[in-house]
């Protein structure tokens, strides 16, 4: 196989694995198997990148019953809706706009009564598009705190633990606004291991984090002492017992709460496997729950290519490796890029010179990082053709790397999210 026809098959291999992550029908088949003749009133909330095509799904099915609705999406990730409003707001920084929203949906929850029905759509993006802090916390002590745990590169789990903290509907937050109504939580997961408590940073399920916890994560990263002083202030209160807790597991609170995923990374990787599977490539996944430093998790893939190329272990060629979850990146240059397009650089420079293995990376929702682009894809001849990947690794300037060969993966805006997918190809 050709380096061109690689690379063409790793989309279409990765355009499979999207189609698995349709959030749309995996709502529609719950909520068509749900009895709502017993409400009186029905009301749809949530946030995520999925949330417009998941709010789609909820109009579909649930139609006039519907008495009022609100979701709060990343800019640009809409459809067009009859009875559940989209708003769009930022991310990975909360913006005022996602505060606006976010305050009318802790609204429409603590309006809703014993009889009526909240229907939840929680996607990846849900943490940062929820942003309502606790007062006296602002936007912007908020938007500080976020990306210094982006920037120090903490992990999803960490980075949400915090959020629960200081806000008011996270972290079980929004199910005990709702109580005692029936509350429908959808989750499309983009954490590893499916956990209902970080999906979302879990605002209708119980919390297993703390605020001893949340200080711990920010100590960790030697970031306690310079975080605004209302979230230190409001953290030492939390550790104190000052301030009440996130709601926890066996609350009166989630008596009528259920929380369903709908849509994960596995599913995903699954259905690509299929796909590579049919055309021709014998398929190992790996793992769905690949986490650590991008860079590093990068090598390894390329040493497994490597491997397959030269000892055909722990596959045959023509192989296809698909691993998931979700890297970290920890920034140190002025450039621009995503842990998608990183990976993928780094990838590059050790498996220059291979013939015939192809790299791709990207996110299932259509962005990496502050970019437009999913990703990127590589193969052994990118070196040549841009021999300066180092210095713009260095620089964590991925992206405009890849822009200068014209490879970056762009989907446009996906209406999902499942976190990654990678894929590598050995012809």
């Amino acid at each position: 196989m050709s380096g061109k026809t690689l690379r063409k098959h790793a989309l279409s291999i990765f355009r499979a694995a999207l189609a698995a992550a349709d959030p749309a029908r995996a709502v529609a088949n719950r909520l068509e198997r749900l009895d709502v003749s017993r409400f009186r009133d029905i009301y749809v909330v949530g946030a995520g990148k999925a949330g417009a095509s998941m709010a789609q799904a909820a109009e579909r099915i649930l139609g006039r019953r519907i008495t009022a609705g609100l979701v709060n999406v990343k800019y640009g990730h809409v459809a067009k809706l009859r009875r559940i409003e989209l708003n769009e707001c930022g991310h990975p920084v909360p913006d005022e706009r996602g505060v606006a929203g976010a305050a009318r949906i802790a609204d429409i929850a603590a309006g809703a009564q014993k009889d009526d029905l909240v229907v939840c759509l929680i996607s990846g993006g849900g943490s940062a598009l929820l942003p309502l802090p606790a007062a006296p916390i602002t936007l912007e002590e908020k938007q500080s705190v976020t990306r210094m745990l982006l920037a120090c590169g903490a992990d999803i789990h960490e980075i949400n633990a915090v959020r629960k903290h200081i806000s008011r509907i996270k972290g079980g937050q929004l199910a005990r606004l709702a109580a005692p109504a029936t509350v429908e939580a959808l989750l499309l997961s983009d954490v590893i291991g499916d956990d209902l408590d970080v999906i979302g940073s879990g605002p209708t399920a119980p919390d297993a984090s703390t605020f001893a916890e949340a200080a711990r994560i920010l100590e960790k990263y030697d970031i306690y002492r310079r975080v605004p002083a209302s979230v230190h202030e409001r953290i030492e209160e939390g550790k104190r017992g000052a301030i009440a807790e996130t709601p926890k597991p066996g609350e009166a609170v989630f008596r009528r709460v259920r929380n369903m995923i709908v849509g994960s990374n596995r599913l995903a990787l699954n259905r690509a496997a299929g796909r590579a599977r049919e055309l021709g490539f014998r398929t190992l996944v790996l793992a769905s729950g690949i986490q650590g430093e991008t860079r590093e998790i990068a090598r390894m893939h390329a040493a497994i290519a490597r491997e397959v190329a030269r000892s055909a272990q722990p596959v045959r060629p023509p192989a296809c490796l698909i691993t998931g979850g979700e890297t970290t990146v920890t920034i140190k240059g002025g450039g621009l890029g995503g842990r998608n397009q990183e990976f993928v650089l780094a990838a590059a420079l050790d498996i220059a010179g291979l013939p015939n293995v192809v790299v791709f990376s990207a996110g299932t929702d259509g962005t990496d990082g502050p970019t437009d682009a999913a990703g990127a894809v590589a193969d052994g001849d990118t070196l040549g053709r841009n021999p300066e990947a180092r210095r713009f690794l260095d620089e964590n300037n991925s992206y405009r790397y890849f822009e200068s060969l014209g490879d970056l993966v762009i989907t446009g805006p996906t209406n999902t999210n499942v976190m990654d997918v990678r894929i590598v190809l050995i012809g």
